[in-house]
């Protein structure tokens, strides 16, 4: 499994004992993060306006039917599909002119209050995504968040190739989940996890306080069933008001950190090459 992504976080002078774990797309954000950027692909030529035509149904499907692993498969190979061969400059580029203005509106104003009252409680918070790392952490930092943990996509003469390094999705979020707590001395039943999607069953069940945020049917039947707190988020706001604007430290991390927007969209197209890529170590 890749290290957790916390280096452009303040190290505290105390070790948090335990951590809140959030899935990012419509947990923390009330959109798909990879097909958020569909528009300014656009503009800059990756993708053509049929293409943006179907991610903004693909959007729409997504927002109203929610992410059940079928559904979120197909989507996920669409986007493979797509984004495959991209040039890992320009969309490290783009994804870093346009964060703020594509992802801060999206934000949950729900989840960005909890966050913060889990860090005040002394906890460490910690994202887990299917998404490429490089927008998982640029999203982190905007939120003041200090760790996270992407998917990694393999690079090949600037480009993506459409193969993984790492696929945080699905039982290996619990995986990852165990080992993170492991390596930072975390006590696994006082953590929490926030997530909308059935296929995060298994990293529910790895924390002690596991909760369900906006979840999708088969999600919301588990949580009445064993009794976990259903958390409903609908104000999508931007945190602008509450977050600074990125210091030149902070723009050149996001520079170095957002090539895996096209990693986390050709992540969505893989889901057979999930039990021949599990997470080493």
């Amino acid at each position: 499994m890749p290290p957790l992504d916390d280096s452009a976080a303040p190290h505290p002078t105390t070790q948090a004992t335990s951590a809140a774990f959030f899935d990012l797309d419509k947990t923390i954000i009330a959109s798909s993060s990879a097909l958020a950027f569909s528009k300014p692909f656009l503009r800059q030529g990756l993708i053509n306006r049929r293409a943006a035509l179907k991610s903004a149904y693909a959007q729409l499907m997504f927002a109203l039917s929610g992410a059940d692993a079928d559904r979120t498969e197909r989507l996920r190979a669409e986007i493979s599909r797509m984004c495959t061969g991209w040039d890992v400059e320009q969309v490290k580029a783009i994804v870093s002119e346009t964060l703020h203005d594509v992802v801060a509106p999206l934000v949950y104003a729900e989840a960005a209050e909890l966050i913060e009252r889990h860090k005040a409680e002394g906890r460490d918070v910690i994202v887990l995504s299917a998404t490429g790392e490089e927008v998982v952490r640029p999203i982190a930092d905007m939120l003041g968040i200090t760790h996270s943990l992407g998917s990694r996509m393999e690079i090949v003469d600037g480009r993506y190739s459409g193969k993984v390094d790492f696929y945080c999705y699905g039982e290996y979020k619990a995986v990852a989940a165990r080992q993170i707590a492991t390596e930072r001395g975390y006590d696994l039943a006082e953590c929490h996890a926030y997530t909308d999607s059935s296929t995060d069953l298994p990293l529910l069940e790895v924390v002690g306080h596991p909760h369900v945020v906006n979840p999708d049917r088969a999600l919301r039947r588990t949580a009445q069933e064993r009794g976990w707190p259903v958390h409903t988020f609908a104000s999508p706001i931007s945190p602008r008001a509450r977050i600074p604007s990125p210091t030149t430290t902070a723009a050149v991390a996001v520079g170095l950190g957002v090539g895996a927007v096209a990693a986390g969209a050709t992540l969505f197209g893989l889901s057979r090459k999930k039990h021949r890529d599990a997470p080493r170590g």
